[in-house]
């Protein structure tokens, strides 16, 4: 089981709290709220989405390259985490 699935509760409960901030930041907008309240609700969804992002490296840093099976998998594992990481940094 990997660690997506076995975190998946916990994991979703947070993607659903940046959904529910996404949905406030749309709020604010149709409010014509002032543009400091938007950008510290934004600065809270990045920090969010950084801190879930991650976690999810890190989980799969010791699952899928620490902890592999063998070395062919140890490297795919290894591959997908720095083509996350240069997406990431973009």
């Amino acid at each position: 089981m990997t660690h997506t699935i076995r975190e998946k509760t916990k994991l979703l409960a947070r993607v659903r709290r940046l959904k529910g901030q996404m949905e406030a930041v749309e709020r604010a907008l149709e409010a014509e709220a002032p543009c400091g309240e938007v950008l510290r609700q934004l600065a809270s969804i990045r920090g969010a989405l950084a801190g879930l992002t991650g976690e999810v490296m890190e989980d799969h840093l010791h699952e899928h390259v620490l902890h592999a099976a063998d070395e062919k998998q140890r490297a795919q594992a290894a591959d997908e985490l720095a083509e996350a990481l240069r997406t990431y940094i973009r």
